[in-house]
């Protein structure tokens, strides 16, 4: 027998907008919308981190959008990581605000 014929689809690591994990979420996507609207912390809430959300908000009107640089940062961080680190780092993590 074929050890790759199990109909198990085979997916890549590299690529970005290929849910990764248990909780399926992609990083490409978080990415996208980490870099377009950061600011307003949608890509945490997209990751289940409402008061990482919640927070991103609240910097953002603080500093009066500087906040939105440090998120098109973090955008860029997520689509260069392996989907096993985004998942580590940013999914699966106890905090509730990870930032880098």
């Amino acid at each position: 027998m074929n050890e790759y014929n199990n109909n198990q689809p085979q997916y890549l690591d590299n690529d970005p907008f290929q849910p990764a994990g248990p909780e399926g979420k992609s990083r490409g996507v978080a990415g996208l919308l980490a870099i377009l609207i950061g600011g307003l912390g949608i890509h945490y809430f997209y990751i289940n981190k409402t008061t990482g959300g919640i927070y991103c908000i609240l910097l953002t009107l603080v500093t009066c959008g500087l906040w939105s640089t440090i998120t098109l940062v973090q955008g860029i961080l997520f689509l260069t990581m392996t989907n096993q680190e985004f998942e580590n780092k940013f999914v699966l993590s106890q905090s509730e605000f990870p930032v880098f």
